[in-house]
């Protein structure tokens, strides 16, 4: 196929880079920011911050009270943007609009609704163009959608691939209906990268893409992350990976990429994978029996000195993991945990409550996001190394899904996650011991129960 041919050369390609004038003119242009502007609203409109539920639904909605940060640089050029909810899919929507050559695009649910569409329209668009345009979508996060949508997108030009088709008859290599894809990625013109949470549909956008006439559900509440410059190149591999896996079968270790994760280790970064010591990992992981998500994920608590900071959608880890959180409280590590009031998935959010207790009497901080659908998974140690991606702290995530994390040891990064953080600490209710020890019984037994079945889930 030309595809493969064609990123083959891709080492070689450095015209893609000399497309944006600077990389601060072209992060802004891609999240359609203008930071003056944002921050002058934001700090007029300070005093009704608090007064919603702390989504960012639409542009221009002012009382939300986060303030957009500035792109942070890299040390080989790249700059990193932090998006928070609908924001992130607007800034992917105008990244395909100012597409020039190539767009790859790979999520878990694509949904045909009014946002849903808008994306495919466009990606038919630019396909029509002449652009070379690769979408994968998992064919059970999709399994509500449309599917002529898909088919519109093929008849336009799009190359489009499903994941593991979830009928058997579909299936053209090996079925493996329990293993999903569950990565957000999308790579532009060789050069610009996003991923995190979110997946393509109104709940995740709000009014940002496609303007919702009235409230559809419950808010959602999301993180996400672009890159524009060299490292975006780390994420297109992971891509071709996936792309030459969907085409021509084989193991599914043919997806996974470890490129210098980095770990926390005497207050210095340091690499443990492809050698040499950088600011920027990434983990594309795939099932396996010894999981190096969770051994990540493990090794990072373990090390942290002064602060973890975890937001969690879906949290019901080994025990391994809530070990490393237990043990990160007892020798003085401030650990607080951001997660679920309300849940998609109830069972899981039974499943996290099952931890509090003992979490609570090591000394952790448990808070739960309230009035919205916390999908956000990121983790942030000591205000220097931040992850951000699909992950959750689940088994499902470790043994069974596809899942895609960056990991970004800098300051100021760090340091406006941490702000994060603080933004949502508005917006939750802490959950008291004392008074968590006076919950009935029903749901202890339920809790219980749960627990131990958790890695069926």
């Amino acid at each position: 196929m030309d595809w493969l041919g064609g990123f083959c050369r891709v080492e070689e390609d450095k015209a893609a880079f000399e497309r944006l004038a600077s990389y601060d003119a072209a992060m802004d242009r891609l999240a359609g920011i203008d930071h003056e502007k944002t921050r002058a609203t934001l700090v007029r409109d300070e005093g009704r911050a608090g007064t919603s539920t702390g989504v960012n639904i639409r542009p221009g909605h002012d009382d939300d009270g986060w303030i957009v940060p500035l792109p942070v640089r890299l040390s080989d050029g790249s700059q990193v943007q932090l998006f928070k909810d609908g924001e992130a899919l607007h800034g992917a929507y105008e990244a395909i609009r100012m597409a020039r050559r190539r767009i790859c695009l790979e999520v878990y649910i694509f949904a045909s609704d009014n946002t849903g569409r808008a994306f495919a329209d466009l990606l038919c668009h630019k396909a029509r163009q002449g652009l070379e345009v690769y979408v994968i979508y998992d064919s059970f996060g999709s399994l509500a959608t449309d599917g002529g949508m898909f088919e519109q997108m093929q008849r336009a030009g799009v190359h489009v691939q499903a994941f593991h088709p979830i009928w058997p008859w579909d299936v053209r290599f090996g079925w493996r209906p329990f293993n999903r894809n569950h990565r957000k990625l999308l790579v532009i013109d060789d050069n610009i990268a996003g991923l995190g949470g979110l997946n393509i549909g109104a709940e995740y956008a709000g009014s940002w893409v496609v303007r919702l006439e009235a409230k559809q559900g419950d808010a959602w509440r999301d993180n996400a992350i672009s890159i524009v410059g060299p490292a975006a190149r780390i994420f297109l591999r992971s891509f071709i990976n996936t792309w030459r896996y969907v085409c021509s079968g084989g193991r599914l270790t043919r997806m996974f990429l470890m490129h210098n994760p980095m770990m926390h280790e005497r207050g210095q970064a340091r690499a443990v994978a492809d050698g040499g010591v950088g600011e920027l990992g990434v983990i594309a992981s795939v099932p396996t029996l010894h999981a190096p998500l969770a051994i990540f994920f493990e090794s990072l608590l373990r090390q942290a000195q002064h602060s973890i900071d975890l937001t969690m959608a879906y949290f019901a880890p080994a025990n391994d993991l809530i070990a490393a959180l237990i043990g990160a409280a007892g020798r003085g590590v401030k650990v607080r945990l951001m997660l679920p009031q309300i849940c998609d998935v109830p069972i899981l959010l039974t499943a996290a409550r099952s931890f509090y207790e003992r979490l609570m009497t090591a000394g952790v901080q448990i808070y739960e996001r309230r009035n919205v659908v916390l999908h956000a998974k990121t983790l942030n140690v000591d205000r220097r190394i931040s992850v951000i991606g699909s992950a959750n702290l689940d088994y499902r995530s470790i043994e069974y899904n596809c899942e895609l994390s960056a990991m970004i040891h800098s300051e100021e990064l760090g340091q406006q996650m941490h702000d994060l953080f603080e933004h949502d600490v508005g917006y939750a209710d802490r959950i008291c011991l004392e008074q968590w020890r006076k919950r009935p019984w029903r749901d202890r037994i339920h809790q219980w129960m749960v627990n131990r079945t958790r890695y069926l889930l």
